[in-house]
């Protein structure tokens, strides 16, 4: 097996784990994860699509009939099609999110490249995530993937999370220190 046993522990993981293998077996690892991480846009955007996924009220014929024609619109590969729908058929499509997840880190994982979660106080600009980007290379010695967001009660700074491995420099949490400090010291 292809998949690195530590990044696909649990069920989504070994549904992850399985969809790299055929992936990797039809030379398909980059389509697939476009089709997964459309799918994933999808879901985050789709109110209803998120609900029809999470629902344990759906029978698998109306989850497979409603995802079935979600995926002919989005023009996802006949292997992504399968796979979801052995999915369904065995009651697992609320873990739809975590299974692309999984796949993303194995993907990420087999071309030695690392994910990082970015979190700021407002949009970073291009030149700053190239910065970070060449910053965190260079720190890691790998190939890193950003995840950028924002999350404006940081007020300044930034969040960076690797693997298991979290650097706080948000104003936030510095204001957070002071105020325990303070307390402390009365």
């Amino acid at each position: 097996m292809a998949a690195d046993t530590s990044i696909a522990s649990g069920v989504a993981g070994r549904y992850a784990s399985a969809l790299f293998d055929l992936a990797n077996e039809s030379s398909a690892l980059d389509a697939i994860a476009q089709d997964l991480q459309s799918l994933k846009t999808l879901l985050n955007e789709s109110d209803d699509l998120a609900e029809l996924v999470r629902s344990p009220l759906y029978s698998r014929d109306q989850q497979a009939a409603a995802i079935d024609a979600v995926l002919g619109a989005a023009g996802v590969q006949e292997l992504t099609k399968r796979f979801i729908g052995v999915v369904i058929q065995n009651r697992r499509l609320f873990m739809l999110a975590d299974i692309i997840d999984a796949y993303s880190a194995l993907l990420a994982s087999h071309r030695g490249e690392m994910s990082a979660e970015v979190i700021s106080a407002s949009p970073l600009s291009d030149a700053q995530v190239a910065a970070l980007r060449g910053t965190l290379a260079d720190a890691l010695r790998r190939d890193v993937n950003l995840d950028a967001s924002v999350d404006e009660t940081l007020l300044g700074g930034l969040v960076v999370r690797v693997g298991s491995r979290m650097i706080d420099s948000s104003l936030r949490t510095k204001l957070d220190n002071m105020k325990l400090a303070m307390k402390g010291v009365g």
